[in-house]
């Protein structure tokens, strides 16, 4: 059936010759076309210059940073319930930590009586403390979790134990003091 095609049309080839478009057809298209010129300034508003890119993609990468760095901050203060490591542990944690609340309060009586000695204690109690921050701190990544929390413990027990002896350095002055007084009053 294609060679019937191809014949007729052969035989037919002038009369589809015949409606040829008019010649001034193409001006007329050319007309409602843009110049050329015009065509390249589109095109080269469009692209974006290297400085612009490298600009953007920097500010993308510091935004990126920033995000970063306020989601592992969030993620730090997140607090381990200490009951689900060991519920004992927990207990005797909170009651420390009251103790050493209670104790450090009475230890603040002297710092108007005398300020060098309260200073003194006040520095080896700040020791201590900033360890018991940092092995809180590190009880959130620790692979054993237990013995850091018993770590905490033992750090607030020789807390106490420090605070109850600077407690008793103080009842001993102060006893030592009121001693000197009375002698001095009955002389």
């Amino acid at each position: 059936m294609s060679k019937r095609l191809e014949e007729f049309m052969k035989m037919n080839r002038e009369e589809f010759d015949d409606l040829e478009p008019s010649a001034d057809l193409w001006s007329r298209i050319e007309k409602h076309l843009p110049p050329q010129g015009e065509e390249l300034k589109k095109k080269e508003a469009k692209t974006f210059s290297l400085g612009f890119v490298l600009r953007v993609a920097a500010t993308v990468i510091v935004v990126m940073g920033i995000s970063f760095g306020l989601y592992l901050r969030g993620e730090k203060k997140e607090k381990i319930d200490l009951a689900s490591i060991n519920p004992v542990y927990a207990q005797q944690q909170i009651q420390y930590t009251s103790l050493i609340e209670a104790k450090r309060s009475e230890l603040k009586s002297i710092s108007k009586t005398d300020p060098d000695l309260y200073k003194e204690f006040s520095t080896e109690i700040a020791k201590m403390d900033s360890t018991y921050k940092k092995l809180n701190n590190d009880l959130a990544t620790s692979p054993n979790q237990e013995r850091v929390l018993r770590a905490m413990i033992r750090n607030l027990q020789i807390q106490t134990e420090v605070l109850n002896q600077q407690l008793t350095v103080i009842e001993q002055l102060n006893k030592t003091k009121k001693e000197q007084s009375n002698e001095t009053k009955t002389i």
